[in-house]
């Protein structure tokens, strides 16, 4: 059974950090390509953004716009954790984040995911 399990989230102030972690279990890890969602505050559970994304099957790693130069995602194959340093947050990176995996690759195919955890960054 496949597992996914968030944890690092918090309240911060604009300029602050937060590292996210995704621990996995159930499938072979470095076939799957692992994802970072975003689910804006009053947007529903299907309507989350992708903001990173790391292939394990060859080291790629994809950011969204609003990601890039901020976060840095990253994986630990010995532990089966990816993680996601947010650095610089703004009021916008506010949200629920989830982590997805994907067999097909950072693109699509996620059809597995945590239950999320919870960003906040006050102005």
């Amino acid at each position: 059974e496949v597992q996914l399990t968030e944890s690092g989230g918090g309240l911060v102030q604009t300029g602050g950090s937060l590292r996210l972690s995704c621990a996995t279990s159930g499938f072979t890890y470095d076939e799957y390509a692992i994802g970072w969602f975003r689910q804006a505050p009053g947007n529903k559970r299907e309507e989350v953004s992708q903001v990173s994304c790391i292939d394990n099957s060859d080291g790629s790693t994809d950011y969204a716009d609003s990601a890039k130069g901020r976060f840095t995602i990253s994986s630990d194959n010995a532990n089966r954790t990816v993680s996601l340093q947010m650095n610089s947050l703004k009021p916008e990176d506010t949200g629920i984040y989830y982590c997805g995996a994907s067999w097909v690759n950072c693109r699509g195919g996620f059809g597995s995911w945590g239950q999320g955890t919870q960003v906040t960054v006050s102005s």
